[in-house]
């Protein structure tokens, strides 16, 4: 029911069911989209709104199998990296920006992923790739006195997703890469923004041990590496609220939700401090759906979403407390 566009079929149609389009662009308007890097796995796209503002963005592109994805994107964001790409090959991004809900302006560009060069992405058990780096860079010993990463922990593991944090005690990074192989061994990297100190993977399979290795550039050199071990959770772990009710059916999730508040006396008092109000759906296309919740009193420490994806297997995602709103993608 979406076709990409080729052109911009899609924009001009609202812009000629408006009665004054060329008002709108003037109010709103999309500078160009760039690629800000590259990988064999993913894209980084970079925008800018030189006029107006969007309330929010949606970026369409088809898939390595044809199959055409859409991903909501906030209004106040410049950029997007778009993960689970095929290496070596051509994509066409399409960024629509919104108001009200149409359409009022698009830009596109084109990307070729980055080749899966076996001989940098043999990922490390030790430190091999620094260790190759540093001969070459007479600034590495230098850089490495003034920026210096800090453990990389796992916070949090889901079936299908580990939540990985680290410092940076000393410096500051431009960037950083997250590097692992998959449940099919293949090498994936994961570009991080300089600025963040946690990421969480998604699109992992449960029960297995994967190693993670996070590094530190300044500019497109690796200054500084460190590396940590994650085995994904068990589906059957999934659902700890039917543990403290033997009794209670599994499948039935509101029962599970329950329980724990009517049989262990010391959850009657988290209610009252803290409490979640309705989990609403802000916007949907064929491959995404972006909800929304609220916490009128009290706090929580994270969030959890639980759900079961196409092929009936559970998902669960780890949000930051401080979140109110995900994106499934």
């Amino acid at each position: 029911e979406e076709p990409l566009p080729s052109e911009e079929p899609q924009v001009e149609k609202p812009q000629t069911e408006s009665l004054s389009p060329e008002a709108l662009p003037a109010r709103a308007e999309l500078g160009e989209l760039r690629v800000s890097s590259v990988t064999p796995s993913s894209v980084e796209l970079q925008w800018s709104v030189p006029e107006g503002s969007f309330d929010s963005f949606t970026l369409q592109y088809r898939d390595a199998q044809g199959q055409p994805q859409a991903l909501p994107i906030d209004g106040g964001s410049r950029s997007v990296t778009v993960p689970g790409l095929s290496p070596s090959r051509r994509y066409r991004f399409h960024l629509y920006g919104l108001q009200s809900g149409k359409r009022i302006d698009h830009v596109s560009t084109d990307v070729v992923t980055d080749a899966a060069v076996p001989e940098q992405l043999p990922l490390p058990s030790q430190e091999p790739q620094l260790e190759d780096h540093n001969p070459e860079q007479p600034q590495t010993e230098s850089s490495q006195g003034q920026v210096v990463l800090g453990d990389l922990r796992v916070s949090s593991v889901t079936p299908s997703s580990v939540e990985l944090h680290w410092s940076v005690p000393q410096g500051s990074f431009d960037s950083f890469t997250l590097q692992y192989r998959d449940a099919q061994g293949q090498p994936q990297a994961l570009p991080i923004d300089g600025g963040s100190r946690s990421v969480t993977v998604p699109g992992l399979s449960p029960s297995r041990r994967y190693r993670f290795h996070l590094y530190g550039l300044r500019g497109r050199k690796k200054i500084d590496h460190v590396s940590t071990e994650a085995v994904t959770a068990d589906p059957e772990d999934l659902s700890p609220p039917s543990m403290d009710t033997p009794t209670g059916g599994p499948p039935d999730e509101d029962h599970d939700t329950a329980h724990p508040q009517t049989e262990a006396p010391p959850s009657a008092a988290r209610p009252a401090q803290a409490v979640l109000e309705d989990l609403r759906v802000s916007s949907v296309t064929p491959s995404s759906v972006q909800l929304h919740w609220s916490v009128p009193q009290g706090s929580f420490d994270s969030f959890t979403l639980q759900y079961r994806d196409a092929q009936g297997q559970p998902q669960a995602l780890p949000i930051d407390g401080g979140s109110r709103s995900v994106t499934v993608p």
